[in-house]
């Protein structure tokens, strides 16, 4: 127990440390001071259901593919439908028990940023973060090999990207605009600082090496991700083949519906 207390302590640590990090980084436009909408019941803020799993929502930050904030985050907080939340949460006391956690990068997902991500998409001029997330990719190319949508099934609610981390969580570094930008899919060692185990590319990797069962990732790397595949399995959620870190809980509540509301605090006020 004495261990369990210690490592509670610690992700309690890491988490705020990350919430301090992405506000810093990502002041909250202006428009975000008026009350957004609220979320549909069902939804829930991830921390409300636990709040050891560590949270880096990236696309509050300029750490993106596009290199900027993504339109509709507001707030660096974990959106998802209850049924997703607590099925994390089993699987997350499962980890715990061997000195691991989950650490989210995304969960819901409004329309509008799906949006934002299909305009920059189109703009070929901007590949300011190539270098990092698409070395091998022609932008052109990015409709018609799959990385980019006009829906997404985060937009539903119950679609997470997250990955592992072996306790202690040591901390991340924030990302700073305008770094020498490194390949995805480099060595861990050269790839932006994560605090993630190695899964053999980072996240958001515009590459087929991101494929989940990619037959050129071996050894750690892939039992790294059969591990985090087989935990979430158990617990009712579907990996997407194509990116290691992309999973959708079954049965979804809301299997048709795309929302909007942004990714606020105040969406799930008391949920």
């Amino acid at each position: 127990m004495t261990g369990m207390r210690t490592a509670l302590r610690a992700l309690a640590t890491a988490a705020a440390a990350a919430l301090l990090a992405g506000t810093a980084l990502s002041p909250a436009p202006a428009q975000a001071r008026t009350p957004p909408a609220k979320a549909p019941e069902g939804f829930v803020a991830l921390r409300a259901v636990d709040p050891t799993i560590i949270q880096e929502m990236r696309y509050t930050t300029a750490h993106t593919f596009l290199g900027e904030r993504v339109d509709g985050y507001r707030q660096p907080v974990c959106i998802l439908t209850r049924s997703a939340a607590q099925a994390l949460h089993r699987a997350q006391q499962r980890l715990l028990r061997q000195g691991y956690a989950l650490k989210v990068y995304d969960c819901y997902r409004p329309q509008r940023a799906v949006d934002h991500f299909v305009r920059w998409a189109r703009d070929l001029d901007d590949q300011s973060m190539k270098g990092e997330f698409y070395p091998l990719v022609d932008k052109s190319r990015l409709f018609e090999d799959g990385y980019i949508a006009e829906k997404s099934g985060h937009s539903r609610g119950s679609t997470v990207d997250l990955t592992l981390v072996r306790l202690p969580a040591p901390p991340t570094r924030p990302y700073r605009p305008g770094e020498r930008l490194t390949p995805c899919f480099a060595p861990k060692s050269e790839r932006f600082p994560d605090n993630s185990v190695d899964m053999g590319t980072g996240y958001d990797c515009f590459d087929t090496l991101s494929h989940t069962d990619d037959p050129r990732i071996q050894g750690v790397q892939r039992a790294n991700r059969q591990f985090l595949k087989r935990t979430l399995a158990e617990v009712g959620f579907v990996n997407l083949p194509e990116e290691w870190w992309h999973f959708a809980h079954k049965p979804e509540l809301f299997p048709d519906t795309y929302f909007d509301f942004p990714v606020d605090r105040r969406a799930v006020a008391g949920r």
